[in-house]
């Protein structure tokens, strides 16, 4: 039997990042504009689309809050809190113990994500799980961001002749998967902010299935 391919983005999807990215986004945006938003605010700019890099988002919201703010200064302190002060520390691992032995069977594993490799690195050296995946594609590795397919493209192009499943959170991955003609599967957790309305936005964008937990699609 050809295996098929189970492509992962990782945040919301792999990772619970509501104390790491979002986090990091919130005290971001609380620096330079002296304001605190809303995690529901965020994830409003994630469901129109074409926010999928934090340190643009952040430098966005700032925009919108009346502040303009040079991209590297966004980029060096949302570093700072993210890197340096350990924020992406916490933010929680979501497959449960077996996750990947189970699907290795039937799948070759691959991560699309829109985080750079350090990022990545960083989180799947602490979890122990590099060795799962057979490749890696972050956004050091492609020219342009999600929801652009080049991604799931390059991927599709190391695994010729079998079939491609990518497994996100947010529309602008399913906008991805479409466009690389790829079947998406969405992922929205419980405590995600307005759920209903990103599950029926990611519905009405071809996802195929959409479930509450990562672990639902063993």
């Amino acid at each position: 039997m050809v295996k098929q391919v189970l492509v992962f983005d990782m945040d919301g999807v792999l990772v619970d990042v509501s104390d790491s990215y979002r986090e990091t986004i919130v005290r971001t945006v609380e620096h330079f504009t002296g304001k605190q938003i809303s995690r529901s605010l965020i994830q409003e700019y994630k469901n129109a689309g074409g926010w999928n890099n934090d340190w643009d988002l952040s430098k966005k919201i700032c925009a919108d809050l009346g502040v303009e703010v040079e991209y590297r200064a966004v980029v060096e302190y949302f570093n700072e809190l993210f890197l340096n002060q350990g924020l992406i520390h916490r933010e929680r691992w979501l497959p449960k113990n077996g996750f990947f032995e189970s699907l290795s069977e039937r799948f070759d594993l691959v991560i699309f994500t829109g985080r750079n490799q350090v990022e990545v690195g960083e989180t799947l050296k602490r979890e122990g799980c590099r060795d799962r995946f057979c490749m890696i594609v972050s956004s050091d590795d492609v020219e342009r961001a999600k929801p652009h397919p080049e991604g799931l493209l390059k991927i599709a192009a190391q695994h010729p002749g079998k079939q491609i499943l990518y497994v996100g959170d947010t529309v602008d991955d399913a906008r991805s998967a479409r466009a690389a003609n790829v079947p998406f599967i969405g992922v929205v957790g419980p405590e995600t902010p307005g759920r209903d309305a990103v599950v029926a936005l990611l519905q009405a964008e071809g996802a195929i299935a959409v479930l509450g937990d990562i672990n639902e699609i063993c």
